[in-house]
């Protein structure tokens, strides 16, 4: 946690921003990786919820960013969406955030080694699927506003 919580100090101060506290997410909760609260807090899940091994470092880090773009956008519009891709990047350049493989590179690795692929292709990119099917309503739907609801936090995958 100690090594998260440098990480967070530097990219809060290339970012400007500020948050109250980090710390690990409850053991029993399973339903999201993060969540950031309204007056700062911040909670990392550090144990795969079926598996209870711990995460991978670089998931911890990407959920932190995502969880840190919350301080400025408090919700998961398309400004959200900029800044964290704009925090990941630079996590990235600075060594902070260092993913592994994606799946196409292991799907790669596996044909090469005669491994079948079961996943299908909405497996692999949810939100092609999300994409794919947004245009496939008509333009009256597509239009249509989702319902927002108060909330004090934020969930990643909520």
């Amino acid at each position: 946690m100690a090594r998260l919580e440098r990480d967070a100090e530097r990219i809060c101060q290339r970012f400007a921003l500020r948050y109250r506290v980090l710390e690990p997410e409850r053991a029993n909760v399973r339903r999201r990786y993060g969540v950031c609260f309204s007056d700062g807090t911040i909670r990392i899940r550090l144990m795969h919820a079926t598996t209870r091994r711990p995460l991978k470092y670089s998931s911890l880090v990407n959920t932190l960013c995502h969880e840190l773009a919350h301080l400025r956008h408090f919700h998961h519009g398309p400004r959200f969406q900029a800044f964290y891709a704009e925090i990941l990047e630079w996590s990235r350049r600075e060594g902070i955030y260092r993913p592994g493989p994606g799946r196409r590179e292991l799907q790669g690795t596996q044909r090469q080694n005669g491994a079948g692929d079961s996943w299908s292709s909405a497996d692999r990119h949810p939100q092609s699927l999300t994409a794919a099917s947004s245009r496939s309503t008509s333009s009256a739907q597509s239009t249509r506003q989702r319902p927002t609801r108060p909330s004090t936090q934020l969930e990643l995958f909520g």
